[in-house]
C-alpha cells in the first residue's frame, strides 16, 4: 500500500499584538499562556485569511503548502484527532466524577 504524502500549511509572516481574554472566566491562565494562545490564535487567523484571498485570486502569497518529500513511516497509522471534542469529553468524565 503506497502512502501519499503528508502536507501542512506553513505560514511566514510576521507576529502582531492585540489583547483578548479568555472566555471562561472560571480558568486561571498566566500571562505567558495567554499569550502564547493570544500569538498561535492570530497567526491562524492570518494564515487562514492569506489562504482565502490567494485561493480567491490566484496570486502566490505568504501561505505555501509544504509536503513531506519521503513521508515518515512512525507518522502512517497517525490519526488527527479533534482537540475541542477531546476536551469536551474530558470535562464531560469529570462533571460525572
Amino acid at each position: 500500500m503506497t502512502s501519499s504524502p503528508v502536507s501542512r500549511v506553513v505560514y511566514n509572516g510576521k507576529r502582531n499584538s492585540s489583547p483578548r481574554s479568555p472566555t471562561n472566566s472560571s480558568e486561571i491562565f498566566t500571562p505567558a499562556h495567554e499569550e502564547n494562545v493570544r500569538f498561535i490564535y492570530e497567526a491562524w487567523q492570518s494564515v487562514e485569511r492569506d489562504l482565502r484571498s490567494q485561493l480567491s485570486g490566484g496570486e502566490r502569497g505568504l501561505v505555501e503548502e509544504y509536503v513531506e518529500k519521503v513521508p515518515n513511516p512512525g507518522l502512517k497509522t497517525f490519526k488527527p484527532i479533534d482537540l475541542s471534542d477531546l476536551k469536551r469529553r474530558n470535562t464531560q468524565d469529570t462533571k460525572k466524577s
